[in-house]
């Protein structure tokens, strides 16, 4: 069944999206299982908030980052679902493996192979979703696929608090990890390999010949970086938040575990789904939504994070003012995306969306939760439990740079379009 070509009819589209974003909803699960747990794991490891934090960004991004490059090349050249799969399996065995960890370089060590893993698995996965959806469909479908970041995001934290409670935090790893090793294999009879438009010379073509337009289009460098800079506060807030319910509302860890949860599915979905239908909508007309879209959304974030973050004595409007900003400073992915996707030829795509998360990932994911972590450290003494409240409330200067560069992006995306 996997060796013939994948059908193009409606069902099918739909059986390998929800595949795709089940994979994807693993690859975020197994990422946010460790925000949630940093309390347990502070206490049995002894570990610093810096620790904590290189954990939940440089151990995690570092080769996830660099790999993603070479493995998307691979997945060009050769099976894209085929590396998916594999990549599905490595993941999800070093998730199990983190669960095993004694000590912080263990555990850093660990968490360095989910990267590894985790590295092949989004922009493969982005041009397999490109291949198989018509244009005017692919914003929609990418940012379905996106779904998976609130719904892993979610998952993770009530599943990882309530096996924390229930046993140990090493007992929420190792239950999600096989759960993941076990799903591997069933995404690859489902999904099939989707037909690729012919490459124009009939040939291969170098990463250099990708690079080499990348690097000519001002869109390309102004949207990664933008992504970079929101990913800074995005992933930064996804790892400490939890702490910070924790430390300055008073919440024990399964309140936190449901708050936290809450905000994560309903807010993210409604702003991933929301930027994909608006992008598709209003970008047919003029490719510069797909831009003007996301820097809006960082900028209206803000003020209801700041707002959020100083209701310590109200939970219910506290849970109100971070809903909306949940579903703001995500609703980027389905547009920005996307537009990554048009500004190479279709046989590259795979390619360029590797290079954008190198450079969203290595800054983004890589420095946001450590930014954090060491910045609290730094203000303990003057602030104690408080001053991760404050390093959260600081780093949302991140999103009004973010929007900044996006806003410049704008202008040139229509003219760096392709197709």
């Amino acid at each position: 069944m996997n060796g013939s070509s994948a059908p193009t009819t409606p069902g099918y589209r739909a059986a390998a999206l929800a595949m795709l974003l089940l994979v994807y909803t693993f690859n975020f699960l197994d990422r946010q299982i460790l925000g949630i747990l940093v309390q347990p794991i502070k206490a049995d490891l002894n570990l610093t908030n810096t620790q904590l934090g290189a954990l939940g960004g440089i151990a995690f991004a570092l080769l996830y980052s660099t790999l993603a490059i070479p493995l998307a090349l691979i997945a060009d050249r050769t099976s894209r679902t085929w590396v998916i799969t594999l990549s599905l399996t490595v993941w999800s065995g070093f998730t199990a493996l983190c669960g095993m960890a004694g000590s912080f370089w263990q555990l850093f060590a660990f968490r360095l192979g989910v990267g590894v893993g985790e590295a092949g698995g989004v922009a493969p996965s982005y041009a397999v979703i490109a291949d198989t959806f018509p244009p005017h469909q692919r914003a929609r479908a990418l940012a379905i696929y996106s779904l998976g970041i609130p719904i892993g995001l979610a998952s993770g934290t009530l599943l990882g608090a309530w096996i924390a409670a229930s046993v140990d935090w090493r007992w929420a790893f190792i239950v999600v990890g096989i759960a993941g090793v076990v799903i591997a294999p069933l995404f690859r009879v489902i999904v099939r390999e989707p037909a690729r438009p012919a490459q124009p010379t009939g040939e291969r073509v170098p990463v250099s010949a990708v690079f080499r337009i990348l690097a000519a289009k001002r869109s390309f460098w102004l949207m990664s970086f933008a992504a970079a800079f929101s990913s800074m506060c995005g992933y930064g807030l996804a790892f400490w938040v939890p702490s910070v319910l924790m430390l300055s509302f008073g919440f024990d860890l399964s309140t936190t575990s449901y708050f936290f949860g809450s905000l994560l599915l309903v807010g993210g979905t409604i702003g991933v789904f929301s930027g994909g239908w608006l992008a598709d909508r209003l970008g047919q007309a003029d490719r510069g939504t797909y831009a003007r879209l996301p820097a809006f959304a960082w900028l209206a974030s803000i003020p209801l994070f700041l707002g959020a973050f100083l209701m310590t004595g109200s939970p219910v409007i506290a849970w109100f003012l971070f809903l909306i900003p949940n579903g703001l400073n995500i609703l980027w992915l389905g547009p920005v995306t996307t537009a990554v996707q048009h500004l190479v030829p279709p046989h590259m795509r795979a390619t360029a969306s590797a290079s954008f998360l190198f450079i969203n990932n290595l800054i983004g994911l890589g420095a946001g939760s450590w930014i954090m972590g060491a910045v609290a450290d730094s203000m303990t003494a003057t602030h104690g439990d408080e001053a991760l409240r404050y390093a959260a409330m600081a780093a949302l200067g991140f999103y009004a740079v973010a929007a900044g560069l996006m806003l410049l992006a704008v202008r040139p995306l229509p003219r760096d379009w392709v197709g």
